[in-house]
This record gives structure tokens, sequence and C-alpha cells, in this order.
């Protein structure tokens, strides 16, 4: 099997397992108890939180561990947003993650707050005239991911987090999709919440991390005994806050891998295009995310390719899998510009460090194979 489906989930690092056993097993003391196995996972979960606070370069007071990112994008916007009335308005783009939409709307719905939608290109691009246009008086929280999930564009979000700042504003990315392809670092991005989920790095699913800068209000939406700094109640879960921790040790270099990957991402496009005269490219041509190629494929119906694939024993989705089973197109692919039946046909490739030039020869093969099944049955 060759699995190209890792901007939905990736396999969790058998390192990462073993952090965790212990703590799943004979370490089962609730961290808040007083009595020595409640101090010894207190311990845990503190080294957890310093490891993974020293890989984003921030203090470890600054670091909540969630359930995921969902949790995560939720808390950082509505958190923010709650606690720190500036204004009720929000800058943000139509190709955010389901996440973070959702967290706007309710927002927009129970709160009465405002939102400005910044304008994205063909590609999914913003432009910092377009965010800076966007900024009010009144703009609590700029929220734009570092990079998108389905098609893999990158936004400036160092500067456009300056932009936030000098307007007064406070700056949230979801960097989900990002750990371990770009530079992270809260030194570098300069931002006030970030998002990380553990299933998209080699942690298990119901993982994950949010940043936010120490001193800042964050109004919690799990409310209960006060942990993590009163900031996200409920008894933690020592043995996956164990286990992200050691997935994101193990994360490889960005400045070494990214270029490689991306070179393998390029090879695989060029070599998709020139075998499918249908296929299209989304996203930017450059500046992308260096393991993510999605395509549509005109007049094809997108999941009978899916599943001509798989028959092909080549695993890749149509986009996020957090829309999976829903009918309507994706609406990153609406927010682009692209026509909806075109929209239905996409396909997206996401690839691993560990996927190698072979496995994309044939997953081009596979696909070139799995159009011409297509098209002959007229779907």
């Amino acid at each position: 099997m060759v699995y190209l489906d890792n901007a939905a989930t990736t396999p969790v690092r058998a390192e990462a397992l073993q952090a965790a056993w212990p703590w799943l097993t004979s370490e089962f003391g609730n961290p808040s108890s007083t009595h020595e196995l409640g101090n010894r996972a207190s311990g845990a979960l503190s080294n957890a939180r310093a490891t993974v606070a020293t890989w984003l370069d921030c203090r470890s007071s600054d670091v909540i561990f969630t359930a995921g990112g969902t949790e995560g994008d939720n808390l950082a916007i509505m958190g923010l947003a709650l606690a720190n009335p500036r204004g009720r308005h929000i800058v943000s783009a139509r190709t955010e993650h389901e996440a973070v939409l959702a967290a706007i709307d309710a927002l927009v719905r129970l709160h009465g707050f405002e939102v400005s939608w910044v304008p994205v290109s063909p590609a999914g691009e913003v432009t910092l005239a377009d965010v800076s246009a966007a900024l009010r008086p009144d703009t609590t929280l700029v929220t734009l991911m570092l990079a998108n999930n389905e098609i893999g564009t990158i936004h400036p979000i160092a500067a456009i987090a300056e932009l936030a700042h000098a307007a007064g504003a406070l700056m949230h990315t979801d960097a989900v999709q990002a750990a371990g392809w770009f530079d992270t670092r809260i030194t570098t991005l300069g931002v006030d919440a970030l998002t990380l989920s553990g299933h998209k790095l080699g942690a298990p699913k119901g993982s994950g991390a949010l940043y936010v800068r120490g001193g800042l209000a964050l109004e919690p939406i799990l409310h209960g005994g006060g942990q993590e700094f009163d900031r996200r109640s409920g008894t933690e879960n020592v043995a996956w806050a164990v286990a992200f921790a050691a997935a994101v040790t193990l994360l490889a270099n960005p400045a070494q891998e990214g270029p490689r990957v991306a070179e393998l991402r390029d090879g695989f496009i060029a070599s998709v295009l020139e075998a499918v005269p249908r296929a299209e490219l989304t996203g930017p041509e450059t500046n992308r995310h260096p393991a993510i190629a999605s395509f549509t494929f005109a007049g094809l119906n997108g999941e009978t390719l899916l599943l001509e694939l798989e028959e092909r024993d080549v695993i890749v989705s149509s986009g996020s899998a957090c829309a999976a089973g829903k009918t309507d197109p994706s609406h990153v692919l609406l927010a682009v510009g692209c026509d909806p039946d075109i929209a239905q046909t996409s396909v997206r490739f996401s690839i691993s460090h560990a996927t190698t030039a072979k496995e994309l020869q044939q997953a081009q093969a596979a696909l070139v194979a799995a159009v011409a099944a297509v098209s002959a049955l007229g779907a």
C-alpha cells in the first residue's frame, strides 16, 4: 500500500507510544493528586510541557495541552475574543479550517461579533495590503493558518502578526498542518496563539497543544477544576501529553527536510500534469507546502477516482478529512473561485518524510490507470 493521505493523519510513532505506555498502565495517577502516584504524573506532565515549550521556543506556562486541533482553534479564537474585548471584530479568510470557521461563526451568532474576510487569490494567497485594509480600530483578533491543509498555500504569518499588533489586535495561527514542515517557533512567527494537533505529527489522535502568550486573558470553553493554569479544565491526559512531547522531539529539521520533500513533490506534480491532460493543479505553483499536491480532474467523479486509486493500493483523499462524508464541494476550492462541479473532482496527495520516489512513481502510474478506468465508465 502507498499511503499518501498524511495531511489527514500520520502513523503514530513507536517512540511516542512507548513514552506513553507507562502512563496508561502502572503510572495511572491523577496529576492533581498529592500522593506519590499523583506527584509522578504531575512531574511527567511538567516535563512534557517543558519539552514542547523548548520546541516552540516559549515559556512552559504558555503551553496548554488539548485534545487536538479543533479544541485548540476553538479555545484560542473564542477564548481570546471573549476575554479581550477591545471590540467585536475579527479578521480571517474563508480558506481556513472548519474548526476556525465554526468558532468564528459561533462568535458571530452568539456574541454579536463581526468578521471581515480577507480576499484570497485563485491560489489561496492573501496580500498584506488586504489584511491591513481589513483591520479596524475595534479588531480584537486576526486568525489565519500558516499552511492550508487542502491546497498547500502558505501565509506570511510573521508579517501578518506585525500588522495585527501595530493595529492593536491579537494574532492566532492554526499551525496544525505546518508542524515539522516549517519553523513554528514563537520567536520566529511572533503570534499570540498557535494551534497544534498530535495526530498530524506522529502522536495519537486526541492529543494536541495550544500556545497562548503569557499574560493574555483567555476565557475557558471548558469549566471545572481549573487545570492547565485555569485555561482548560479537566483531568489531564498525561499519557497523550507525554506522547505528544515525544513526537515533537522526533520531527525533522524543516530547513533540511522541506526542500528535499518539495523536490519529490515537484517531480510528482510534473509527472501527473504530463501524463494526465485533464489534471489541473490547485493552490500556488510556488510557496506551497512541501508535502501537498492537490489536483482537479474535470469531467470525472472525484469519489470514483479515489475508489479506483484504492483498488490500486494508493490511499489519498478528496480534501480535508474533517469534511469527509459531506456531498458539498470543498469550501477551500469554492473560496478560491473554483467551479463547484470542478471542485467535486478534487484529489489531494499528501506525502510524508518517509515517502520515496518509487512510491510516488507507483502513485502516478496508478493515477493514470484510475483516470482511464473512470473515463471509460463515463463518470
